[in-house]
């Protein structure tokens, strides 16, 4: 990110203002935790949660206040941040018009009339990764499938802490992957990759991990289970499918959002009697949704241009690199692993996997370029580590969510996600035993969407 001053050698001090937003952000949920709170790190908003950092960060810099300031706006007002906050709003404004007009209940009606009842455990994992993959949001495909999934576990003999686990998976494999998730866009955009580059560098590791996955819930026999599918109009489901179409032929990612959310208006209005003032208050609403992320990126955008100016950033990756290169003298697998390391301590710290890739992105971003990282490889794995850790932790709002729609413990959910462990042990292997850049493009071809 550019600021108005050029950056001062490496600091550690100047890292003080994101360890005491992590402190707080990290502190208040572990206090909350041991109180037995709901949701426990997510009492406090990470956007409030970050002005005390920012306020400590103008204090540290060496700069004229006025010049201080500058350089916090001119992070704020980021090219990258603008257009990832732009993102943002389109994809929940296209996530809450499509659930509103059924194409949630149509996804999951699809998925259970193909999948077999021997093929249920593996059978909702794929169809909680398509849903995910199409809506861009592990919490609200799990918010849909749950009611439908408990129903199922409570008419059966299948362990609820499994199907809730199962969930959390397919949901983390279609966040991770989905070119409209938040964790996508902030990948793409701090990494300065198209989404199209992105998806196909986490096809290589994300398809094989699922591959294990399914071998492994097979070995669950569930071909006794009777199914209850939902009733829907299955065309509801095109609008979700051309999106994920339009955005593998390489359609800008604006044009991708514009066009799905009009279709699925369209749509609504013809099978549904889906009116034009329900339609504006839903793409409101799925503006109102993005609240959160949108002003944390904003503000986050604003700290790090202040961090770098005083050399933090540039202090943290020399460390990282520094400790990466003890673990492997290759320069490729030495960043590949930093940002993994870097990607995986940030997401336990906060536990949300899009502030965790804001926060490393930078630092990322520069690992990749001294190791001569593609960049569709650092925002692949950026945003790969950040799914992995998300979905195992039991503090993190996917178990959190899951335990109490199924009143279990969270720690038995996040135990239970398989997907998210096997996924971190694949990408190991492909950083330890692979060549990163073995079929790397020339940079000019990796330019941003």
């Amino acid at each position: 990110m550019n600021s108005t001053a050029p950056a001062q050698p490496p600091s550690a001090i100047a890292l003080l203002p994101l360890a005491l937003f992590l402190a707080l952000f990290l502190g208040t949920g572990i206090y909350f935790q041991s109180e037995g709170v709901e949701y426990a790190f997510y009492q406090l908003p990470s956007p409030v949660a970050i002005l005390p950092a920012i306020v400590l960060g103008i204090l540290l810099s060496k700069q004229a206040f006025e010049e201080r300031i500058a350089t916090f706006v001119a992070g704020v007002g980021d090219s990258n941040i603008i257009t990832m906050c732009m993102i943002y709003l389109l994809a929940g404004a296209f996530s809450t018009v499509a659930e509103a007009t059924g194409g949630v209940d149509a996804m999951v009606a699809l998925g259970l009339n193909i999948i077999p009842a021997w093929f249920l455990i593996p059978g909702l994992f794929l169809i909680a990764g398509v849903i995910s993959t199409a809506m861009g949001t592990s919490m609200g495909t799990l918010a849909a499938l749950a009611p439908v999934v408990l129903g199922i576990g409570e008419a059966t003999d299948i362990s609820l802490p499994l199907l809730a686990g199962v969930l959390v998976s397919g949901a983390m494999f279609g966040d991770n992957l989905s070119i409209i998730s938040d964790t996508t866009i902030a990948a793409t955009r701090t990494q300065g990759c198209s989404m199209r580059d992105k998806f196909r560098a986490n096809l290589k590791i994300a398809v094989p991990a699922a591959i294990l996955t399914v071998v492994w819930l097979m070995s669950y026999d569930t071909s006794g289970v009777p199914l209850k599918i939902p009733e829907a109009n299955l065309w509801l489901c095109l609008p979700y499918f051309a999106i994920i179409v339009l955005a593998v032929m390489g359609l800008n990612v604006f044009a991708v959002l514009g066009l799905g959310i009009v279709m699925a208006a369209a749509f609504g209005m013809v099978t549904v009697d889906y009116q034009w003032v329900k339609f504006s208050q839903d793409v409101y609403d799925g503006f109102s949704s993005m609240q959160e992320i949108f002003l944390l990126s904003l503000l986050i955008g604003g700290l790090s241009g202040l961090i770098r100016q005083q050399g933090g950033l540039a202090f943290l990756a020399r460390f990282v690199e520094s400790v990466a290169g003890r673990v492997s003298k290759h320069k490729q697998r030495s960043s590949a692993l930093g940002i993994a390391g870097l990607t995986s301590l940030t997401n336990f710290c906060v536990a949300n996997n899009t502030v965790s890739i804001l926060l490393a992105g930078e630092v990322s971003k520069r690992l990749a370029t001294q190791g001569n990282l593609a960049r569709r490889q650092s925002a692949s794995l950026l945003d790969i580590f950040a799914c992995t850790v998300q979905g195992a932790l039991p503090y993190g709002a996917q178990a959190l969510l899951m335990g109490a729609s199924f009143g279990i413990s969270p720690l038995s959910v996040s135990l239970n996600t398989g997907y998210c462990f096997i996924l971190g042990g694949v990408a190991l292997v492909m950083i330890i035993w692979r060549r990163p850049l073995e079929d790397r493009e020339p940079e000019k071809q990796e330019a941003a969407a």
